[in-house]
């Protein structure tokens, strides 16, 4: 059952997002419930015949309705709203699953250099279905590097990276690194620009992480003239970005045919500098 609404963030919680750029692990759903949603999922990957791979990894709550309830959920909308205001778009939801004694990982690098959005005000929620640990790989941040100026980067296209352009950080602090650990049922919040990583799997049980991109609805794709989200709280006066369907069910036609679309613009936006839209799986 998804976590009654929870209270506004007090202002200490609120400062140290604005300071650190991250808010750390807080209850989104119970234990029992994030269990069953790894039932779900799991229980699509053996249909599938393996974990997923390429474009369901991308926007899936267009194909799940039980995904598309948790990113609507008040535990989350409510902590998302404390930090960017009442009116709450969701411009993607991304799994990001290592398996056990996987080599996968995720490079230092930040968001916002290659999505194309132009906001400070986009926050990541990323929801674990399973624990993320220092041993399974959790998130590691550089508190305050979402204050600026931007890091630089090189693209790798490493084997095992898990980033689609193996976007790399050239140089970083690892000294001042903090490692997020979140149960499952709790999420963390961290923002747009900030720096973050994430190092091998391996513990003996799967590191399942939903990441949900929320942002305002005055946010602009400066990459394509397309794009999408959902409206999940409040009101979108400005149009930016065309509204993504709720579906009614796990594979809802309508939203199914959405989905495609919107990957296909997303990849665009991805690779737009490179001639590639290959998906990475």
């Amino acid at each position: 059952m998804i976590e009654p609404a929870s209270t506004d963030l007090g202002s200490g919680i609120r400062n140290q997002f604005r300071h650190d750029g991250y808010i750390p692990s807080f209850a989104v759903v119970s234990a029992q419930q994030a269990q069953d949603y790894r039932r779900q999922l799991e229980e699509y990957e053996a249909q599938l015949g393996g974990p997923l791979k390429g474009a369901v990894r991308y926007k899936s709550h267009l194909l799940f309705k039980w995904l598309s309830d948790l990113m609507r959920a008040p535990a989350i909308l409510d902590v998302v709203q404390s930090v960017i205001g009442p009116n709450i778009l969701v411009w993607s939801t991304d799994w990001w699953i290592k398996e056990p004694h996987s080599k996968s990982f995720v490079s230092w690098h930040q968001d916002s250099q290659y999505w194309g959005l132009d906001t400070d005000k986009l926050v990541t929620v990323w929801v674990a279905l399973s624990p993320s640990t220092v041993e399974s790989g959790c998130m590691r941040v550089l508190p305050g590097s979402h204050l600026g100026p931007d890091l630089a980067h090189e693209e790798t296209y490493h084997e095992y990276n898990m980033l689609t352009r193996g976007q790399t950080i050239t140089t970083i602090d690892e000294a001042r690194a903090v490692n997020l650990e979140v149960p499952p049922g709790h999420a963390i919040l961290f923002a747009f620009r900030i720096a973050h990583a994430s190092y091998p799997n391996n513990s003996g049980d799967r590191r399942i992480g939903m990441a949900i991109r929320y942002l305002p609805p005055d946010a602009r794709q400066t990459r394509s003239g397309t794009d999408s989200a959902a409206l999940v709280r409040g009101k979108d006066v400005f149009g930016h970005f065309e509204h993504e369907p709720e579906p009614a069910c796990d594979f809802d036609p309508a939203a199914v045919a959405f989905h495609a679309q919107a990957i296909e613009d997303r990849q665009k936006i991805l690779y737009h500098d490179t001639g590639w839209t290959t998906h990475r799986t």
